[in-house]
């Protein structure tokens, strides 16, 4: 009984908790959670050259992650970033972090697509051919101009949660722009660039994540020297479809002229520009104060804008009068193209798809999503592995729907997100 009474004892002060009363001696030793199995930072660096019309530059690229820690000084996340710098100790080069937005995101999109040293080749509005896809350097980079930080928020590409944290903890716009605004602070101290000029680069919700990290950088000392904004959007009033809230519908009319106009749906006269600026006029001196009438809106003049929105918009009139003047994002680019049985993209409205139900009243998927997730997809970890010499073997976490779907919008308590103040 005593050797029995010391085995339990063992077992309780070493934490392994599943045991055979008939077989002490062979007591399993289960592992901890790999949840909670705290893993080192690192870093890798790589030298490189990226050769320009007219210069060539040679720069380090560094992939690692850094530890965020927790009031206890515990890690609590681990974030991965991409960073690119010309020239060590140059304290006039800027540096600029840079991500993608969702929320759920990665950074692939700007890193690979836009701003990195090397991007994918991608021609065309259609579906590109399947793999290999080609990497090419990208001679319309900033990189000429500035270093650059791409960085994962947690719950994308390689970031994660780190100990007893749980990625619900950083679903929110308050806690997304501290964890950010945590790691920023901590890169300018690892590399010592706090006097360098510092720059902000964010697309769609990372513009959201960008104008509020400005006030928030600036609240902790750190200046900002400028923020790029790609596909804006401070104040969610502007592209939130919900019942009583008018200011979408002449907000979007002018892309829907733009898409209407490249799929040839509206009439050719006048050029692109021109038109676009056509629907701007006509939605705010004639749309937006009409839908502002609301029921006092009188029949003949609901008739005469509903014509006006279907010759700007390749939408017939009586879809428009149908849905009381107001076509929400989702039921246009269903509708655009419906007669001929395609969907055009919502994130870029040049791309078209099809649908299982033609009859349906939103597309079933984004082909613009669609034709871009795959090649970004194999480019950025071939490119990671090829030439930066990653080796993690977990998936990199393009566009997290999971954390776009629990991203907790309520804390706001106007209803709406509106960072254009803290900008």
């Amino acid at each position: 009984m005593r050797r029995v009474v010391k085995t339990l004892l063992l077992l309780t002060l070493t934490g392994f908790a599943s045991w055979t009363f008939a077989e002490t001696s062979r007591a399993p030793q289960t592992k901890p959670s790999q949840d909670t199995v705290v893993p080192k930072e690192w870093v890798k660096s790589t030298k490189h050259k990226l050769r320009f019309a007219t210069s060539t530059i040679q720069y380090e690229a560094h992939i690692g992650e850094l530890h965020l820690k927790d009031r206890k000084g515990k890690p609590k996340a681990a974030i991965f970033y991409t960073a690119y710098f010309k020239k060590r100790g140059d304290k006039n080069r800027p540096v600029t972090f840079v991500f993608n937005g969702g929320p759920g995101s990665s950074s692939v999109w700007l890193h690979m697509g836009l701003m990195g040293p090397k991007m994918v080749a991608f021609k065309g509005t259609q579906a590109p051919p399947p793999a290999p896809y080609q990497i090419v350097a990208n001679q319309h980079s900033p990189f000429l101009a500035s270093d650059m930080v791409f960085i994962d928020p947690v719950g994308t590409g390689f970031s994660r949660p780190l100990g007893e944290h749980k990625l619900d903890e950083f679903l929110s716009v308050q806690a997304d722009v501290q964890s950010v605004g945590d790691f920023i602070v901590r890169f300018l101290n690892e590399h010592n660039l706090w006097n360098h000029p510092k720059f902000l680069a964010g697309e769609s919700y990372g513009t959201t994540r960008a104008a509020a990290l400005v006030n928030h950088l600036q609240n902790r000392g750190v200046a900002i020297n400028g923020v790029v904004l790609i596909s804006p959007i401070l104040n969610f009033q502007t592209a939130r479809f919900s019942i009583g809230n008018d200011t979408p519908y002449p907000l979007f009319l002018p892309t829907y002229a733009a898409t209407a106009w490249f799929h040839k749906k509206v009439a050719q006269d006048i050029g692109l520009a021109d038109f676009v600026e056509k629907a701007r006029r006509f939605a705010t001196q004639v749309y937006w104060p009409a839908l502002i009438q609301g029921d006092r809106l009188a029949d003949d003049a609901k008739r005469k804008i509903a014509n006006e929105l279907a010759t700007l918009t390749g939408i017939r009139p009586e879809f428009w009068l149908q849905s009381n003047l107001r076509v929400p994002i989702w039921r246009f680019v269903k509708e655009l193209r419906r007669d001929e049985g395609l969907t055009v993209g919502r994130l870029d409205t040049r791309f078209t798809g099809f649908d299982r139900d033609n009859a349906g009243e939103s597309f079933e998927f984004d082909p613009s999503y669609a034709a871009i997730v795959g090649p970004y997809t194999a480019a950025v970890n071939y490119y990671f592995r090829a030439e930066l010499g990653l080796e993690e073997n977990r998936e990199y976490e393009i566009l997290s729907f999971k954390v776009n779907r629990e991203w907790k919008w309520h804390e706001n308590a106007d209803g709406f997100v509106n960072v254009a103040e803290d900008l």
